[in-house]
C-alpha cells in the first residue's frame, strides 16, 4: 500500500501544480489581452503550448521519483 500512497501523493503534489501553472490563468490572460486588441491563440492553441511544456515535465518527474 505504501507505493500506492506514494504515487497518489506525488501525483497530487507535482502534477496538480504543473497543470495549474500550465492552464489555470489562460482564460483570464486571454480576455484581458483581447480587451486591449492583442491577438491571442485559441483554446487549442493554448493546449498545444501547454502540452509541449507539461508532458516532458510529467515524464521527468515520473522518471526522477519512480
Amino acid at each position: 500500500y505504501s507505493s500506492t500512497l506514494l504515487a497518489i501523493s506525488a501525483g497530487a503534489v507535482f502534477m496538480g501544480a504543473n497543470t495549474y501553472i500550465g492552464n489555470a490563468p489562460n482564460f483570464m490572460v486571454k480576455s484581458i489581452a483581447e480587451e486591449n486588441n492583442i491577438k491571442m491563440p485559441s483554446f487549442f492553441g493554448y493546449m498545444a503550448w501547454s502540452f509541449t511544456i507539461l508532458i516532458p515535465s510529467f515524464i521527468l518527474v515520473t522518471l526522477i521519483f519512480f
